[in-house]
């Protein structure tokens, strides 16, 4: 019986913790501007319900891309970014768009000629982030990790 509680009080403590760092992560407390790496938030579309949901994540800017994973499988942004793409996600204080590639174990890698994930074109697949994408990959199959890689649209 407690085993089947422990799923339900890690929602409830990440939803509890997201709700306290929310607005400090949205206002830029965090974020990765002075240093590449620190917490956004970004905004996904519920694939199912079509609801905006909030997620704090820890991210790498790399060049002008942002970078994040996460090691829970039950996370659900992947496939809500998987399924809609197209997100914001708040920066040094300001909302910012973007378009998502997803990196899952089991996707293929990113070619030249198949710049794309399952919704569409990914704005940004230049050799960098080809070859980003390519390592992410490989790193996804030997730990079972999801990434995500937004490009900034402008």
């Amino acid at each position: 019986m407690t085993l089947q509680l422990l799923p339900q009080l890690e929602t409830d403590f990440f939803r509890a913790l997201n709700q306290f760092a929310e607005p400090l992560i949205r206002m830029g407390f965090g974020n990765p501007l002075l240093w590449p790496t620190g917490t956004i938030l970004i905004e996904t579309t519920g694939r199912k319900s079509g609801r905006q949901f909030n997620v704090p994540v820890l991210a790498t800017r790399i060049g002008s891309l942002i970078v994040f994973s996460t090691v829970r499988c039950r996370s659900q942004w992947v496939q809500n970014l998987a399924a809609n793409p197209e997100v914001r996600y708040w920066l040094g204080g300001k909302a910012r768009e973007a378009t998502a590639l997803i990196i899952t174990p089991g996707t293929e890698a990113l070619s030249p000629k198949q710049s794309h994930n399952q919704t569409g074109a990914f704005p940004s697949a230049q050799p960098s982030t080809i070859c980003l994408a390519r390592f992410l990959q490989q790193q996804s199959r030997l730990c079972g990790v999801s990434f995500a890689i937004l490009a900034p649209r402008r």
